[in-house]
Formats: structure tokens, C-alpha cells, sequence
């Protein structure tokens, strides 16, 4: 058994200043405060200096980090990561991918997940694509998906995902879509379906409910709305995600708000509430250069025309910039980054929050989410 004490753990429901928290093997089997925990002799002890112990991040869209990207080198990227706190990781591939480099991609992970130590974070794939608005996102211009939905382009990137897809991307709006749907549930019946890189309706995205519609793509970014009576404002994916009370928002948090304004996300917080706000990186590499205005940003990517292309955060970051644009606190900020995530791709009884019986992935983190330790499943990451 492994003890970890002098720790302020975050809770799901709160702190506990003075807590200690016990692991066997990957689980954890008991925490609480000191006076209540008995350490044995032979316990093996890890002080957490008086630092928040809190779950594991867990990164649900995320393309590349450490100079690598997961369609070449996800051994690097998770590495990556891993240090900086993120202890489930999903895999992003995107639109800009021909089929080929898909199935590329998706062979590299497969074998990234055997590895002892790095395999224990890949949660599995988050499919930005292939089946979303062109008019849409980063390098919109390299899109290789804009013709008919065909069965004999996605079967084989379906097959060969199999069971580890969580999420794949969509826009409602495009023709032919839901025979693509129906496929993808048929062979994954717990995938995810998330709206993003869209223009649809409302009434486009509930006729899509039914499949397991329930996630917002980067909410606020690469998204349109048709406008229907001039003078008015249309309601596009945005609109329905602040209405309906089941879909989680997806939101980049980079340190200038640029990504989202710093209202915009208050008010996606007041609309959503903090139980529905998943907490992304969307971390990209590029060599293209930042507009001039820009340039002093180090946390923002951008494509080969300029515009925004994801983002250089790591999941610490992007928690400190929740605190810096809203009231939120460390617990708060804990479960968009932790909890939410894990729940919103179906992992919540197994990661995402400090509890009896859950995967001990943990970080210990100051209070501006410096990350000081990571414990892999019951295991300190070095």
C-alpha cells in the first residue's frame, strides 16, 4: 500500500485540507483526513507538501504537443502531456487527413497503447471528422472530406477504430450523414457523437439526438448559424447547446481569450453551469507563423492562413486560465478538467474524480496549477 498524506485532495464535493489518501496497486482504496487513515509501519509514504491532490486531467481533444502530432508520433505527444498533469488522453484526428493517413493514424495509436507506461493514458480516439462543414476550422482549405458521404470511404476508418472511438465529430447539416451515424453505432455502441465545425439548426441537431448527440466541439470556435429573416440573429449549434441541459460545451481557455472571449465563457459557465463544461487543450503543432498582433501570445497556434489552429496549452494551463477569466475556484476548475471530461466519453465510473474503487491517476498541483507530481495508475510518472 501506498500513502499519499500532507495533502489538500480534491474532492469532487470539495477540499480536505489535512487529507490523506491510500493506494493498492492502480485503484485507490481510501482517503480522508489524517486522524482518520492509519499509516502502517511498512506503508510507503508520498508527501505531497501541502499541495492540491487532485484527479488526473483528462484531455478529451487534443491533435499534437511536444513538437509531435498523434498522426506520427503519439508516443511523444502523450509523453508530453503526462508531465504536465494529463493522465487520460484521447487521440484527435482530423478532417485534414486523407482516408489513407487516417488508417495511418489509427495503426500508430493502436501500437502506442501497447506500451507498458504511455498505453495506461491513451483513452482512445476523438475523431474531428471527417464528415464536418467545410466552411469551417483551421486549413479549411486542405478539407478532403467535402464530397458524398460514401459507406466504402468510412467503413474501414470505423472498422479499424473499433471500440476505441469515443467521439466522433459531425456538422447535422451534411447530406447523407445519418447512414454514416447508424454504422458507427453499430459498431461501437457507446461512441460519442459531438456537433462541431457546423452550421446546423437546432431542429438539425435534435433530429440527430437520438444516436447520442450530446457534446459541443470547441463551443464558440469554427462555428456559423444561417441567417433566416434579415435584422435577426439565427440560432446555430452554440445557440442549442446553451438550451439543451444534456449537452456538455467543449471550451478553449487560452490566456488572452481569444479562442473565446472571456464573456462569452462566463456566460457559456452561466448557461451550462459547472457540471457541463468540458475543459479542452484542442493543442495543435505548427511551424505557420501568427499574425503580428499576435505574436506575443505563446499559447495560440495558427494555420497557413493565419487564422486560429487550436491552441499550445497543456491542461494546467488552461485551468489557470478558467480561474483568471471567471470566479471558479481550484474544485470547480478540477471537475471541467477531470470529471466532466471522463464523463462525457463514458469513463466516469473509472477515472475523473478521487474516489474508492477508481484508477489512482492523480496530480498534484500548487495553486496556480503548477504541476509538481503525476501518479499513473497508482504509480509516480517520471
Amino acid at each position: 500500500m501506498r500513502y499519499i498524506t500532507n495533502a489538500k485532495l480534491v474532492l469532487e464535493t470539495g477540499i480536505l485540507w489535512d487529507g490523506v489518501l491510500a493506494m493498492g496497486g492502480d485503484r485507490i482504496v481510501a482517503y480522508g483526513r489524517a486522524c482518520e487513515i492509519e499509516i502502517p509501519e511498512d506503508g510507503e509514504v508520498i508527501d505531497a507538501k501541502g499541495l492540491y491532490v487532485g484527479p488526473g486531467f483528462v484531455d478529451i481533444h487534443v491533435h499534437g504537443g511536444g513538437d509531435a502530432v498523434f498522426d506520427q508520433d503519439p508516443k511523444t505527444v502523450v509523453e508530453f502531456f503526462l508531465k504536465n498533469g494529463t493522465t487520460t488522453i484521447l487521440s484527435g484526428l482530423s478532417y485534414n487527413l486523407s482516408r489513407e493517413a487516417y488508417l495511418h493514424g489509427i495503426e500508430l495509436l493502436k501500437k502506442a497503447k501497447e506500451h507498458p507506461v504511455i498505453g495506461k493514458a491513451i483513452g482512445g480516439f476523438y475523431m474531428e471528422g471527417p464528415y464536418l462543414n467545410p466552411k469551417y476550422g483551421a486549413n479549411a482549405d486542405l478539407n478532403q472530406w467535402r464530397g458524398d458521404i460514401r459507406p466504402e470511404d468510412y467503413k474501414e476508418l470505423v472498422d479499424e477504430s473499433g471500440l476505441l472511438t469515443k467521439v466522433w465529430v459531425v456538422a447535422p447539416e451534411r447530406e447523407g450523414l445519418e447512414p454514416f451515424l447508424k454504422y458507427a453505432k453499430q459498431v461501437n455502441p457507446e461512441v460519442r457523437f459531438s456537433v462541431g465545425h457546423s452550421e446546423a439548426s437546432p431542429e438539425q441537431i435534435q433530429k440527430l439526438k437520438k444516436y447520442g448527440m450530446g457534446l459541443q466541439t470547441h463551443c464558440m470556435d469554427a462555428t456559423g448559424r444561417v441567417q433566416t429573416w434579415l435584422g435577426t440573429r439565427a440560432c446555430g449549434p452554440d445557440e442549442h447547446c446553451m438550451t439543451d441541459p444534456e449537452m456538455y460545451a467543449e471550451v478553449i481557455c487560452d490566456s488572452q481569450g481569444i479562442h473565446v472571449n472571456p464573456a462569452l465563457i462566463r456566460m457559456i459557465l452561466k448557461n451550462k453551469g459547472v457540471d457541463k463544461v468540458v475543459l479542452i487543450t484542442d493543442c495543435y503543432i505548427s511551424d505557420d507563423q501568427a499574425p503580428e498582433d499576435l505574436k506575443h501570445v505563446t499559447d495560440l497556434n495558427f494555420d497557413h492562413n493565419g487564422n486560429l489552429c487550436g491552441s499550445r496549452l497543456t491542461m494546467n494551463v488552461a485551468c489557470r486560465n478558467m480561474m483568471t477569466h471567471t470566479n471558479c475556484g481550484i474544485a470547480q476548475v478540477f471537475l471541467m478538467a477531470s470529471r466532466n471530461p471522463a464523463r462525457a466519453i463514458g469513463l466516469g465510473d473509472e477515472i475523473g474524480t478521487i474516489a474508492v474503487g477508481k484508477k489512482a491517476n492523480l496530480v498534484f498541483v500548487d495553486d496556480m496549477f503548477g504541476v509538481d507530481t503525476v501518479i499513473l495508475e497508482g504509480e509516480i510518472y517520471e
